[in-house]
């Protein structure tokens, strides 16, 4: 994944509890490819700036996507390729695509998905984990002022509505993208992933140099 003459870079986008996260960590590290995570902004601002309200982590997290953004728009000044990993969603697009149509690049996106009562199992003991920033979980402030508060999770019916009013697992920003079925991490091939995206930018490399 070296750099071309050909500018892209590649999304890792689908659905929360996907194992999206740990993939584009591998990826980075596999393919010497700098990465972004917003969560990983979210957790600095959350431990940095904090929030007192709902409003506010919300405000937050439209921070977290801008400077998302800027990584991207950093590299591809440069012409550097680059990953991004995100819950895209459809808020998302836009922005996203008008910025990627002005340096001319080419995304190829990974997008996770699979059976959503698995999905929903996965994020609710995701958010009761200790390991989990509880920046993510809580809504109303952070740094929480006294004991957490007892863990109330969104019924099944909540999760799949929101994830569908979200369009998560249909985000498309153009280019390219492969679906990963994460229902079972064990069949999930990082390996075959890989394959997939060098055969699409070496499709997209000659389609491009044969009009010129």
């Amino acid at each position: 994944f070296r750099k071309r003459e050909h500018m892209y870079c590649i999304l890792v986008a689908g659905m929360p509890a996907s194992g999206k996260s740990t993939f584009a960590a591998w990826l980075s590290r596999e393919k010497h490819l700098p990465c972004m995570s917003k969560d990983q902004i979210k957790e600095l601002l959350f431990d940095t700036v904090g929030f007192r309200s709902r409003q506010e982590k919300v405000a937050l997290g439209t921070a977290a996507e801008k400077i998302l953004y800027a990584f991207a728009q950093t590299h591809l000044a440069a012409g550097l390729p680059f990953i991004l990993e995100n819950n895209f969603e459809d808020s998302s697009r836009e922005g996203l695509v008008s910025l990627l149509e002005k340096y001319g690049c080419f995304p190829i996106t990974v997008l996770f998905d699979g059976d959503i009562e698995v999905l929903y199992q996965r994020f609710i003991l995701r958010d009761q984990s200790p390991a989990r920033h509880r920046g993510h979980v809580v809504n109303t402030q952070y740094p929480e002022a006294s004991e957490p508060a007892p863990y109330c999770p969104m019924s099944l019916e909540d999760f799949r509505w929101g994830m569908e009013a979200r369009g998560f697992a249909r985000f498309h920003p153009g280019g390219a993208v492969l679906r990963v079925d994460c229902t079972d991490f064990a069949r999930v091939e990082y390996s075959a992933i890989v394959q997939q995206i060098e055969e699409i930018l070496r499709k997209d490399t000659l389609r491009k140099d044969e009009k010129f």
